[in-house]
């Protein structure tokens, strides 16, 4: 009896990453100013190394053969990807009148931020397992989501933060795309040939390193903005309206999909794969992202809140529909 209770208790907890994210952030508050410039160790360097080391253990587990062979599922592709990078971004943008000029502009750009971030991968794919859908496409889409990224989600937060900022370049933000993630993912990929399997047996201890690059990030971020007072600035009614569009912008998108779906007329597989890689958003890549358009600016850890609450939520709701999808299939 004992047992069953921790089993349904442990259902409505966040999963270990969210637990460590908040743990990050409350470290933050009561310890602020780990590693920080002056430093014996600079987390600031830390984090530079180990994002580049992120992307190229990325790049070492893509299988470049596969990513050929995924290929020939073309409208299954167009559809996540559009939704992913076009369909998203422009949901939120048809809003920005209602913010432009006013003091809630900032916020209406953290979500667009959110808005423009490429799907998760490991997340995307265990969920289309568990609901029994198509696998190898959701792994070919997942990763290749992250590869667009790298490009796409600066290209549209250049629109909107030349003008919020003129500390903003997107020039020097392009240089550090290029040498911290696209050359290290270059590389992976070329020596996946060598060491691609050693990648993918290790990904477990892999994905663990992954996870402590972003923990570090979410502390310095959040160290930062405790130190300057950027949250003291913002309203408690403010971050509900954050959260509260985050999850209406999460369920938008799922329902719509839901029916544009229905009128590609896919089979299940391919629509299940379409509705979890195609809602999700990475945390991971938005972490990295904050380090590189933010660099050593505080504004960053304003830019995380909407990306974490929508990558709990997302979590927790998707979790539910996939057991459902499998019960279903399992009734046939």
């Amino acid at each position: 009896m004992i047992n069953t209770f921790f089993k349904s208790l442990k259902r409505f907890l966040p999963d270990g990453f969210i637990s460590g994210i908040l743990l990050m952030i409350l470290i933050a508050y009561l310890v602020p100013g780990i590693g920080k410039a002056g430093s014996t160790v600079e987390l600031s360097d830390l984090i530079h190394y180990g994002i580049s080391l992120l992307f190229f253990f990325y790049g070492l587990r893509l299988s470049p053969e596969k990513l050929k062979n995924d290929l020939s599922n073309w409208r299954l592709h167009l559809a996540i990807q559009s939704i992913t990078f076009l369909i998203f971004p422009l949901i939120v943008l048809a809003f920005r009148p209602l913010f432009v000029g006013t003091e809630n502009e900032i916020l209406w750009l953290s979500v667009f931020f959110l808005a423009a971030l490429p799907s998760t991968v490991s997340s995307s794919v265990v969920m289309v397992s568990i609901a029994e859908g198509n696998i190898s496409s959701a792994i070919f889409n997942a990763s290749i989501s992250g590869v667009i990224g790298i490009l796409i989600t600066p290209l549209w937060m250049s629109i909107f933060l030349e003008k919020q900022s003129e500390a903003f370049a997107f020039g020097e933000v392009l240089h550090d795309l290029v040498v911290q993630i696209l050359i290290p993912v270059f590389i992976g990929l070329v020596l996946h040939r060598w060491w691609g399997k050693w990648a993918n047996r290790n990904k477990r201890y892999l994905s663990l390193f992954d996870k402590a690059v972003i923990l570090t990030v979410v502390y310095r971020s959040f160290s930062d903005s405790f130190m300057n007072g950027i949250f003291s600035s913002i309203a408690l009614h403010e971050m509900l309206l954050l959260g509260g569009s985050v999850i209406a912008l999460f369920f938008f998108v799922f329902e719509g999909i839901k029916r544009l779906t229905k009128l590609m007329h896919f089979n299940r597989e391919d629509r299940i794969t379409v509705l979890f890689a195609g809602s999700k958003k990475s945390l991971v890549h938005g972490s990295v992202m904050v380090m590189v358009l933010f660099g050593d600016t505080t504004i960053g850890s304003l830019f995380l809140v909407p990306v974490m609450i929508y990558h709990a939520f997302q979590l927790f709701y998707i979790s539910i529909v996939a057991r459902r999808y499998a019960k279903e299939l399992n009734h046939l």
